[in-house]
Formats: C-alpha cells, sequence, structure tokens
C-alpha cells in the first residue's frame, strides 16, 4: 500500500545534528500514524518517536528535548531532526507506518517499514 525510503543519514560529530527524511509512494500519508526505530549493532529495535495523523507526538525517554519529529502531508513526507547527537545515537534509522490512530511504540503493530539509513555519531 505504501514504500517509505529514508535517507539523510551519515556521519556526525557528538553534539552534532542530522536530520533524517522519510519518503512515502504508493499512498499519501495522511490518514496513517508514522514513526522512526532505530537499531544499535546487537541490539534490539527500540522506538525513537511518532507522530499521528493530527500532529500529535510521541518520543522515547533517551531523545526527548534533542530529537523532533514532523511531517509534510502535502510531500508525503516524514523526517527527523536529530540535535545534541551522542554516541549512543549510532544506529540504523527506519522508517514505519501504519493504518491507526494510536501513537504506539510496538514495531510488530508498524506494518510499512523502510530499509533504514546508517547514523554515525563518533566522538
Amino acid at each position: 500500500q505504501v514504500q517509505l525510503v529514508e535517507s539523510g543519514g551519515g556521519l556526525v560529530q557528538a553534539g552534532g545534528s542530522l536530520r533524517l527524511s522519510c519518503a512515502a509512494s504508493g499512498r499519501t500519508i495522511d490518514a496513517y500514524t508514522m514513526a522512526w526505530f532505530r537499531q544499535a549493532p546487537g541490539k534490539e529495535r527500540e522506538f525513537v518517536a511518532a507522530i499521528g495523523q493530527s500532529g500529535s507526538t510521541r518520543y522515547a525517554d533517551s531523545v526527548k528535548g534533542r530529537f523532533t519529529i514532523s511531517r509534510e502531508n502535502a510531500k508525503s513526507t516524514m523526517y527527523l531532526q536529530m540535535n545534541s547527537q551522542t554516541p549512543e545515537d549510532t544506529a540504523v534509522y527506519y522508517c514505519a507506518a501504519r493504518s491507526s490512530t494510536l501513537l504506539s511504540r510496538t514495531e510488530g503493530l508498524y506494518d510499512y517499514w523502510g530499509q533504514g539509513t546508517q547514523v554515525t555519531v563518533s566522538s
């Protein structure tokens, strides 16, 4: 129903910033809850942030105050602005979507996933 492609990952020094983008195709994202997850080497995939149809947001405690999730439905694109980054933010970041109004932390409830984009934060 929808295809998701992440971009914007790369290498950044601690304290720096990156902005990730998730471009959707196939269908408009207007009716979808969108989210970002990440997976560090040797660790489980974890919830980062979610944004609802009307702009409501939810963040993992580890990124509150540093990351900002947003969406531009007219562009079928979701963003994750990452500021004050630390080496603990190093991971592959995945875009996800679900046809629900609930901003879930549970990856199994999301129906569509991108392939991921690597973010590396150096000391």
